[in-house]
């Protein structure tokens, strides 16, 4: 099957990718929303003309996100909704809220190399939770409102980080193995890539589509809980605290919507489902990532993990 191609490319931004689409009577649910990212990709689906939601845990964070879309786009139907991907029942409460169909889902919330292990009241690894229990009860909460949309996206944006761990089935929570920043942020990168692929699967009888992506070197909020050590790791700065070159290249926070923002409305991947873009395009499956951190892994593809880790998730939530 060929990779999907299209015009845009790493220096791309979200206005760019956008120009000339329309989505007029469409509705949005950007997670993350309140800054970087989250915010150039609800900004932009909103400048087409989509009816954009933002669930937000900071509800004064969210309203200045709100405001500054409104602003920016002339849309005075940006919306606000609190949830807490750590609090299920705020999940339970947005979804059973929710009415009409939804026609974008764009998963981008996160948090990133906690140093230390902590967990949910559940027991779950915190960046586990995060990053993909929280999201795939979101997702499953609104099943019905995307089937009934009729011509759904599901958006999860993923990272090449996952090419550091694979999900370790046997202990994800890190109950019985060291804790290790990385391999925690990497694996739950990875299960969010997976449920992509499981969704894409599942649902494409209701016409949803599930694609995930990883959007570049930005530095966001998602750093906020690194040191010094571990912004270095990551090439965000330099021993006297200067930003420094990134193995991809830095990007803007437009720039780095770019690919959410094709996945979740360009017609470039109109029915594209089940796969992993990079700069806009889909990456190269890799079987050793390069010091680039480029492509994807196999196993965060593998058709055998995505149904493991769907019937790990559904227990899980079943609790």
């Amino acid at each position: 099957m060929p990779a999907i191609t299209t015009p845009f490319n790493a220096e791309s931004t979200a206005a760019e990718v956008i120009a000339g689409v329309d989505l007029t009577g469409k509705r949005a649910v950007v997670t993350g929303g309140t800054s970087g990212i989250g915010l150039e990709t609800a900004r932009a689906l909103a400048s087409a003309g989509a009816q954009v939601t933002l669930p937000v845990r900071d509800t004064g964070a969210g309203a200045r996100a709100a405001a500054d879309i409104r602003s920016t786009t002339g849309r005075d139907d940006v919306r606000i909704v609190p949830l807490d991907l750590m609090e299920r029942s705020t999940i339970d409460a947005f979804a059973a809220g929710w009415t009409g169909p939804l026609h974008i889902l764009v998963n981008n919330a996160g948090v990133m190399a906690l140093p230390e292990r902590t967990t949910t009241p559940e027991g779950w690894e915190t960046q586990f939770a995060t990053n993909h229990l929280g999201h795939a009860a979101l997702a499953l909460g609104l099943h019905d409102a995307l089937t009934s949309a009729q011509d759904a996206r599901v958006v999860v944006v993923s990272s090449s980080a996952h090419l550091i761990s694979p999900v370790v089935f046997d202990d994800i929570h890190f109950a019985s193995r060291p804790y290790e920043a990385w391999s925690a942020y990497g694996q739950s990168k990875t299960a969010t890539l997976l449920f992509a692929v499981a969704l894409a699967k599942r649902w494409a009888a209701d016409g949803i589509t599930a694609n995930a992506l990883h959007p570049g070197g930005v530095v966001t909020n998602l750093q906020r809980h690194l040191d010094d050590a571990q912004l270095r790791y990551v090439g965000a700065m330099d021993e006297q605290g200067r930003r420094i070159d990134h193995p991809q290249g830095w990007k803007t926070p437009q720039q780095g919507a770019a690919t959410p923002v094709l996945l979740a409305a360009s017609p470039h991947v109109q029915g594209v489902t089940g796969r992993y873009f990079e700069d806009c395009n889909e990456a190269a499956v890799i079987t050793e990532p390069g010091d680039g951190m480029r492509g994807v892994a196999p196993y965060a593809l593998d058709g055998c993990a995505a149904d493991r880790l769907w019937e790990e998730t559904v227990r899980l939530l079943r609790r």
